[in-house]
């Protein structure tokens, strides 16, 4: 077939858009052909600034109908420094000529406003917003008629020009109506980052052409918007029955182009019909990808018959690139018959098109993606140059072979490969382990006692929590030592906070008593002289082994944001899919703790920094069981950065704590430009000496052989929405989070972000990945936008909050199918 990049033959008379060619009755390039208005958005769309409604491309504000006397800034263009009149300018016959579709619409363009102003005359506003590159742009704007496209639901769309040289753009914007709806602004937020994505990768390419392209957009605005290139050309529909074999070939390999391109960023458009696709008489453009998915996440039911796959509409399984191929495949068939297919299957008519021979055996119109062909391989059916053959190196690869052997490097230090941080690929090294086995048991097995197989295998009825308290000791997370039941040191509090002593024996009945100890708390014995007085919740001492996690880092990097995004996910059941069930450890406690935190956290607010404290209480605790085990014990620990950072006794319970989640603030690490304004906003600087916090708190702890932290730990890079559209970030905070453990996923996650930070800050910010012997890192954002005041003006909206805790729970035996690692040495017990 004709490659997609070969010049159009306008020298043809037979040609479509050849000017000697008659114009037939609704010929899409017949000027007196009617205007659909309800398909607005494809209404004398050009890459040309529109001349019959919108500003002269010569416009400017001190040309004629405007009074240089009363035009701001003395008639001046706005943001520019007084210099000569227009005849002087030497810019002005560039300003006249008609906008070059390829030249980017940014800070760099000439109609970019330095610095905001009034508008030259009331017709005309000022819009701001970043461009691709995330630079913040602004020019005078003249706005359009507002219309509601019917495949964007709580949206509106309008035409807007841009500047003094009119360059036409589309807006879409979220109204005000539709704020209250998370899932319309996920939508938008999910179209900018398919779209930045794909104007990154292919923007300066030729064959980039084939995709629409995004202009820029603001997802903080009152209305949320984005902007794009008005698209040229007219829909596949307005064509039909009008296009020869070449031009019908040119458009299947075009369109599979498309899909090769969308695919190799992991994208599947879903929304390739012949209202969305568009033809010039020389190449096809997609339109925007405003209904795009991931590969692999979960298919949302999308698209009616013929267009979209069965598996689309039904919404089976995960999206896979040849769900688009299915929609490329029927509009062939559309275009060469004239007329859709039922799109169940193969048209029953398929054999009668010789045409479409190679692409019927290629298996193109099969139901089911996997029997279809690999984009790839269907431009090679249709004889099209790969445009991504030899594709471009990526300079995080280095980075990602730098972790590969920082990884080989800790397992010899500790003697012996980590469950879950082996290169991808390698197998597994060791049968899972039965999580309900106790530690000591498992020393055991490490270290000598007998042929595990001799072992009793263990209960598989599911186990009961236990009535009563166990004989054997607890250790106090607060002070390090250990506490034995005593009925006698029972208490409950009350709304003052006063203790009030606890007598068991005024509950004869079993299940009144049950129900005493869930809400009692038990004193610490070990209170000195003049300390703060402390206690536990009674379920931490009758249950499982504890499991107490601490958030490090410093002031103000978002770990009481993330910890309360983290429960809120953990009480929408969050965890269940994991197979793991969850209860407070305190009932009362935990009301408490969601009413002040999370509820706060869900409802907008931005929380209140956590203030100093004299001793060490955690923040909130669960009860947390897998498949019917007995339930352990969770508690989480929050402390001020500045507690953390200054080595007092507040953090000396850090030496017992089992496992750390390390929280790094993108605004003090990475050396991106494009954090520089949030950083004058906000008044942090960036450090390259890395997070103090990170530095007293693994100074502190215990080291096993080879000198490396026993405790497993998480290093989250919290806040990553303001990095959301680097190429790597977006790959893991664009998607949900896997609804099974992947080990796989895990270490190719924790592989790229390594290689980020790597790439982007100092050495001195990995060193929680460098000291500790088992640590993985995530992407997270635990409110995903920014605060204006004390409020996130369209909600906190969290992202894979629950990836560092699925990994520590992983590495701790808490999570069912998962190899946890090996008992810590210098465990204070």
């Amino acid at each position: 077939m004709t490659d997609p990049n070969h010049p159009n033959r306008l020298n043809r008379p037979n040609h479509p858009n050849h000017p000697s060619r008659p114009i037939d009755p609704g010929d899409p390039g017949d000027p007196n052909r009617p205007v659909d208005r309800n398909r607005w958005e494809y209404e004398d769309y050009s890459d040309e600034p529109d001349r019959r409604t919108g500003p002269d491309a010569s416009y400017r504000p001190d040309g004629p109908g405007i009074d240089p006397r009363s035009a701001p800034d003395g008639g001046r263009d706005p943001g520019r420094e007084p210099g000569p009149g227009p005849e002087a300018d030497p810019d002005a016959d560039r300003r006249r000529r008609p906008a070059d579709p390829n030249r980017p619409i940014g800070p760099d363009h000439p109609d970019h406003l330095v610095r905001s102003s009034p508008p030259p005359h009331p017709y005309y506003r000022e819009l701001e917003f970043l461009n691709p590159r995330e630079e913040h742009s602004r020019f005078v704007v003249r706005y359009g008629e507002d219309h509601r496209p019917p495949d964007r639901p709580g949206f509106l769309g309008r035409r807007a020009f841009l500047g003094a040289g009119a360059v036409p753009v589309l807006q879409y914007r979220l109204t005000s109506s539709a704020h209250d709806d998370p899932q319309a602004y996920g939508l938008l937020e999910r179209e900018v980052a398919a779209s930045v994505a794909l104007e990154r990768r292919y923007g300066t390419e030729k064959f980039g052409a084939v995709l629409t392209r995004i202009v820029g957009f603001d997802l903080t605005a009152a209305e949320p918007f984005v902007l794009y290139r008005p698209p040229s050309g007219r829909p596949l529909s307005d064509w039909t029955g009008r296009l020869g074999a070449e031009a019908q070939e040119r458009i299947t390999g075009q369109l599979a182009m498309a899909v090769r391109l969308l695919g190799d960023l992991d994208l599947v458009h879903r929304a390739i019909t012949p209202e969305t696709v568009r033809w010039d008489g020389a190449r096809v453009r997609l339109r925007e990808p405003y209904a795009a998915l991931r590969a692999g996440e979960t298919r949302e039911p999308f698209g009616a018959a013929p267009w979209a796959s069965p598996e689309q509409r039904a919404g089976r399984g995960a999206a896979d690139p040849r769900d688009d191929l299915w929609s490329v495949a029927a509009l062939a068939y559309y275009l060469l018959s004239g007329r859709p297919d039922r799109g169940e299957g193969p048209p029953a008519d398929l054999a009668e098109y010789r045409r479409l021979a190679a692409l019927q055996h290629s298996g193109l119109f099969s139901p089911n993606a996997s029997e279809r062909p690999h984009p790839t391989e269907l431009l090679r059916l249709l004889h099209v140059p790969d445009p991504l053959t030899g594709g471009a190196v990526d300079p995080l690869d280095r980075r990602r072979a730098e972790y590969d052997g920082q990884i080989e490097r800790k397992r010899g230090l500790s003697g012996g490969a980590r469950p879950g941080s082996e290169p991808a690929g390698a197998p597994p090294q060791a049968p899972v382990r039965d999580p309900r086995l106790p530690r000591t048991r498992l020393i055991g097995r490490i270290f000598g006692g007998g042929d595990p197989s001799a072992r009793p295998a263990p209960p598989t009825a599911p186990a009961e929590p236990l009535p009563a308290p166990p004989a054997r000791s607890r250790m106090c997370p607060h002070c390090l030592l250990p506490v034995e039941f005593d009925e006698r040191l029972l208490v409950t509090i009350d709304t003052k906070g006063n203790r009030i002593p606890l007598d068991l024996g005024a509950e004869p009945s079993p299940g009144h008593r049950a129900d005493a100890l869930r809400k009692a708390y038990h004193l610490c014995p070990h209170t000195r002289d003049g300390g703060e007085g402390h206690e536990l919740p009674v379920p931490y001492l009758v249950n499982g082994e504890p499991l107490s996690i601490a958030l490090v880092g410093s002031s103000s990097v978002g770990k009481t944001h993330l910890l309360a995004a983290m429960l809120g996910e953990v009480e929408l059941g969050g965890l269940e899919p994991y197979g793991l069930k969850c209860l407070p450890l305190n009932p009362e406690a935990h009301r408490t703790y969601l009413r002040e935190r999370v509820q706060s956290l869900q409802q907008g607010r931005q929380l209140a920094r956590t203030g100093q404290q004299t001793f060490a209480r955690f923040a909130d605790g669960l009860l947390v069981s897998a498949a019917g085990a007995t339930p352990r014990p969770v508690v989480f620990f929050d402390l001020a950065g500045e507690d953390l950072a200054e080595d007092s006794e507040v953090g000396r319970f850090l030496r017992g704590v089992d496992a750390f989640i390390f929280v790094l603030d993108p605004l003090r690490a990475l050396r991106l430009p494009a954090l520089d304004p949030v950083r004058e906003q906000s008044g942090l600087r960036r450090r390259e000496l890395g997070d103090e916090a990170f530095a007293t708190v693994l100074n502190r702890i215990p080291r096993q052989r080879g000198g490396l932290v026993a405790a497993p730990a998480a290093l989250a890079v919290n806040k990553s929405d303001l990095v959301r559209f680097e190429p790597v970030v977006d790959r893991w905070l664009g998607r949900a989070l896997p609804s099974r453990h992947d080990p796989a996923a895990l270490r190719a996650e924790s592989r790229d972000t390594y290689a980020f930070l790597a790439h982007h800050a100092s050495a001195a910010w990995l060193k929680p990945f460098d000291d500790c012997a088992d640590c993985t890192l995530h992407f997270v954002a635990a409110t995903g936008g920014q605060a204006r005041g004390d409020r996130f003006p369209h909600g906190a909206r969290p992202r894979r909050v629950l990836a560092p805790l699925l990994s520590l729970f992983a590495m701790c035996g808490l999570l069912p199918g998962a190899e946890p690692v090996s008992p810590r040495e210098g465990n204070v017990r």
